[in-house]
């Protein structure tokens, strides 16, 4: 059995959205949690079996998993007939969970420091920056319409996220900005979108 601990509006999105592209809606029990946020709304939920009170957290036949890279990687290994990812356990499997980790433990640190105004050699050395991460994209974008080729994983999925929800925050790079709005424009995100404002308004 899987259960997804939800909050609307929030880094969960994008794990209700993988679900919507998988077409594996009937096999995930939906709980809506609140969190705490970073307006001072919300507040943690005793109900959210994640240790630190936030989403997504995904339970598995009674084994919790967190962070949205690792949730993401279960259900594609789950699921691979869904199309989202490489076949598990192929050297191309190997390069999205590069994409997958890449963007927790790169592309949004680098993201949250800009945004924050933080700036320190450590910081530097140990995650690069911004305009580093950007190029890596590119990189990628430059070769084929999307991270892993010519079709749309949860790579992408993962990886356009920031952009999506801090526009600001896009490089100003037709490339990149094209990418985003692909992703952004996917039936399964609008679909997401249109549930997670209905469950705020209720």
């Amino acid at each position: 059995m899987l259960t997804l601990f939800h909050s609307p509006q929030s880094r969960s999105t994008a794990i209700v959205t993988l679900i919507e592209e998988m077409g594996i809606a009937d096999k995930v029990d939906l709980r809506i949690v609140s969190i705490p946020r970073i307006d001072g709304t919300g507040a943690r939920d005793k109900a959210n079996p994640h240790p630190e009170g936030k989403v997504p957290a995904l339970v598995h036949d009674g084994r919790l998993i967190t962070e949205r890279g690792a949730i993401i990687a279960h259900l594609c290994g789950l699921f691979p007939e869904s199309g989202l990812s490489p076949a598990p356990f192929t050297p191309d499997w190997g390069v999205f969970l590069g994409w997958l980790s890449w963007y927790q433990g790169v592309l949004e640190p680098v993201i949250i420091h800009e945004f924050a105004g933080l700036s320190h050699p450590v910081l530097t050395a140990t995650f690069r920056d911004h305009p580093t991460a950007v190029a890596r994209i590119r990189a990628a974008l430059e070769k084929s319409p999307w991270l892993m080729g010519e079709n749309f994983t949860a790579a992408d999925l993962l990886v356009h996220a920031p952009y999506a929800w801090f526009r600001d925050a896009t490089p100003d790079d037709p490339l990149i900005r094209d990418w985003v709005e692909r992703c952004m424009a996917r039936p399964a995100r609008l679909h997401a979108l249109e549930q997670d404002a209905a469950r705020r308004a209720a």
